[in-house]
């Protein structure tokens, strides 16, 4: 049997496959070889194939059905995941108490006379008797003006008021020997007036001269220019060898130091409100307002206080404002004219409220807000009412009720009516401990217990003595809230 080779490749299913050589006998099966016979029966293998892998997707869309069936139904019996656990938040108790409110005013220092140094005559100043900046008392020598040339004026008047006494000495002797000369008709009436008015025009030169020379005198002496009261000097704004005017060339100024006032605008409304609880008038009676206290830039309290001197009788249409003015004792000479301070004002009645530290409030649009717990753990959206600060704490005059739980840390953790695990801060927790043990005390001793838990008559917290807020602690410091969940 021989075999020949095919010229094309043979097709079976979809891949191509190089045809074994074509049998030269028919008749025969000979693997390796293909007869006609073989050649049908490989078409028909062929065909078979093909429908096989036709009907193969069908399988794979059925399996994988009955796979995604199979994990739907598995995780359908499982539970669904737990809730995370409630955030934990620092929170403090609302504690009402009776709070002296100080506002304060931005003012300004003025000595209660400044006065402008000047020469009252002209001339070349010659010295300058005093340190720029040293405190002069009454009378000391400030300046001298050369006064030479006022010495020679004051020479000449001298000399015209000795010229017009000898005149009037003269005039005058002629009018007494002339007298009794009238009787015995040896002289005219006419001649006795033309005496008596040369004596009176004499005498009159003489008060002229006289005036001169007072002038003189009275240039000479404002030659030498004298401080005219205690003070501070301020610098010299004409040195030595420079030409001063008369009333126009300014020389220094001269500041009183002790005592200083102080001065300061306040409201409308301020204004109103103190007249309603004075029952009058601010301005009127003055020593029976509180005293008023400074603090200076640096941030420390002036050690004496002020009182009231002057309240402006209009208020100015510009501002809606009012001129307050107070004098403060200054013998240190602490405090200078033009210098800034704030005035503090203690409120006249005392005020029931709440004293919140500033990180718990939350402030949009000029509305302020806290986080209050409730008994059932879960936090709520409070809006306060808090126009006044002490410190670093919020004065809050509505709004929270004493006894409440504010949450001071972990705000941005917290959605209004979500429940949260509420842990108070260590100061509040250390109270609430001293409070046990004052108890504890009391059973044992009770006239102590009495003593130790008496209240005061009132909780005044004073600028500048206020004491620190409580900062809240960490968690794994602070003791959990009796009430959380």
């Amino acid at each position: 049997m021989q075999c020949y080779p095919l010229s094309r490749p043979f097709a079976i299913g979809r891949r191509d496959v190089a045809a074994p050589p074509l049998c030269h006998n028919d008749a025969l099966f000979w693997p390796g070889c293909y007869s006609n016979r073989n050649m049908k029966f490989a078409r028909e293998m062929s065909v078979g194939a093909l429908r096989h892998r036709t009907n193969r997707p069908g399988l794979l869309t059925q399996f994988a059905i009955a796979l995604f069936l199979l994990v739907v139904a598995a995780c359908g019996n499982k539970s669904p995941p737990p809730p995370p656990p409630p955030p934990e938040v620092t929170v403090i108790s609302a504690v009402g108490q009776l709070i002296t409110v100080f506002e304060d005013y931005v003012g300004q220092t003025e000595a209660v006379d400044t006065v402008e140094i000047r020469s009252r005559v002209t001339g070349l100043l010659e010295r300058q008797a005093f340190e720029d900046g040293a405190r002069v008392k009454r009378g000391d020598v400030l300046f001298t003006v050369d006064p030479q040339p006022y010495l020679a004026v004051l020479a000449q008047a001298t000399a015209a008021l000795a010229q017009t006494r000898a005149a009037h000495l003269n005039s005058k002797q002629n009018l007494d020997r002339i007298k009794p000369l009238l009787s015995e008709k040896a002289i005219s009436q006419q001649d006795l007036d033309a005496a008596i008015a040369r004596e009176a025009t004499d005498a009159a030169n003489e008060d002229a001269t006289r005036a001169q020379v007072r002038t003189a005198e009275l240039n000479v002496e404002y030659a030498t220019i004298r401080a005219p009261r205690d003070g501070v000097i301020s610098k010299a704004l004409i040195k030595p060898g420079g030409l001063v005017n008369a009333s126009t060339t300014l020389l220094t100024t001269l500041y009183s130091v002790d005592p200083i006032y102080v001065n300061f605008t306040v409201s409308e409304q301020k204004l109103m409100e103190l007249q309603r609880q004075l029952k009058r008038n601010p301005g009127e009676d003055k020593g029976r307002l509180p005293p008023f206290r400074l603090r200076l830039a640096d941030g420390t309290e002036y050690k004496s206080s002020g009182t009231l001197n002057f309240v402006d009788a209009a208020v100015d249409p510009k501002s809606g404002t009012l001129q307050v003015r107070v004098q403060v004792p200054n013998p240190d000479r602490a405090l200078r004219a033009g210098q800034l301070v704030r005035v503090i004002f203690p409120s006249l009645q005392p005020l029931n409220a709440i004293r919140i530290p500033q990180q718990a409030v939350q402030e949009l649009q000029g509305k302020r807000s806290v986080y209050v717990v409730d008994v059932e753990g879960k936090a709520q959206f409070r809006e306060i009412t808090a126009n006044t600060r002490l410190g670093n704490d919020w004065v809050v005059e509505g709004g929270v009720n004493p006894g409440e739980m504010i949450v001071v840390e972990g705000m941005q953790k917290v959605r209004p009516g979500a429940p949260v695990k509420p842990v108070v801060a260590a100061a509040d927790a250390k109270k609430a401990d001293g409070s046990k043990d004052d108890a504890k005390k009391g059973a044992v001793n009770p006239p102590a217990a009495a003593q130790q838990t008496e209240p005061s008559k009132s909780a005044v917290t004073e600028p500048g003595k206020d004491a620190a807020p409580a900062k809240p602690s960490s968690p794994a410091t602070s003791a959990p809230y009796p009430g959380a969940k």
